[in-house]
């Protein structure tokens, strides 16, 4: 791909957003080749956990401004739109590993994703205010749901750059660690998701991700539903299997 590196291991998808002299900035190849590689994670049953994270130090500095054409502002928006869809409703854990600048666009890339382990020297912003732009890439979804809607006010009106600590102190991160530590700890939790059910955590991910959407009656009755599948799975069957075995499930999503 042109402004993607895309390594797969082991389950494990490694996403690296390659436009460092950019600080990894989207235009509209990379949204395209975005959109192709969420869609084929998807669909390939052997890639179970996706990691995204930017070359060069940096996460990525959001949309490219420069990057103008012909084509109508509210068409190129709703392509944006799809890939924030596409994230948000891919059935199989992601993390977001961040160094260096995570604004904009980039910033809510990053949220977008299950998990964000950040290092110390990240910097995060809903910076679209300073440019005269209006929250995008889900950001006004996202936003009021992990913070409560006054602080995501705070957070897109005045625009500032937070450091990761004062993003963690918010519950926007998962985890800061020092630089030398976060490929190390991002690598360790890809790889223990990467082995766990693929059927059960796909599930346990769609209910939590629907949890502000439906009832407390609809979320029992979609948890009665879904462990009912993951009961009868041949994983849940691994699992009682290799705990009287005293060794380590082997789970095939199915």
């Amino acid at each position: 791909m042109e402004t993607l590196q895309v390594l797969r291991a082991d389950g494990v998808v490694t996403v690296t957003l390659d436009r460092p002299e950019k600080k990894n900035a989207v235009n509209r190849t990379m949204w395209s080749e975005l959109l192709a590689v969420l869609d084929e994670v998807a669909a390939e049953t052997s890639d179970r956990v996706l990691v995204l994270t930017g070359a060069g130090g940096e996460f990525c500095s959001g949309a490219d401004l420069s990057d103008a054409d012909d084509t109508h502002q509210l068409q190129k928006m709703r392509a944006i739109g799809d890939v924030a869809l596409r994230l948000h409703r891919l059935a199989k854990p992601t993390l977001a590993k961040v160094r260096g600048v995570a604004v904009g666009a980039g910033c809510n890339l990053a949220l977008g994703c299950d998990l964000v382990v950040a290092s110390e020297d990240a910097r995060f912003s809903q910076i679209f205010a300073q440019r005269g732009l209006s929250i995008d890439f889900g950001g006004s979804w996202v936003l009021p749901r992990l913070v409560g809607l006054h602080k995501a006010k705070e957070l897109a009106l005045f625009a500032d750059i937070l450091s990761a600590t004062q993003v963690h102190e918010l519950g926007l991160l998962n985890r800061v660690v020092p630089d030398d530590q976060l490929d190390d700890v991002v690598d360790g939790w890809a790889a223990r998701l990467a082995a766990g059910p693929p059927l059960a955590l796909s599930m346990t991910k769609t209910m939590l991700n629907n949890a502000f959407a439906v009832s407390m009656e609809q979320a029992v009755e979609d948890e009665a539903r879904c462990q009912a599948v993951n009961a009868t799975s041949a994983d849940a069957v691994e699992a009682v299997t290799a705990f009287l075995q005293k060794r380590r499930p082997h789970f095939e999503g199915r």
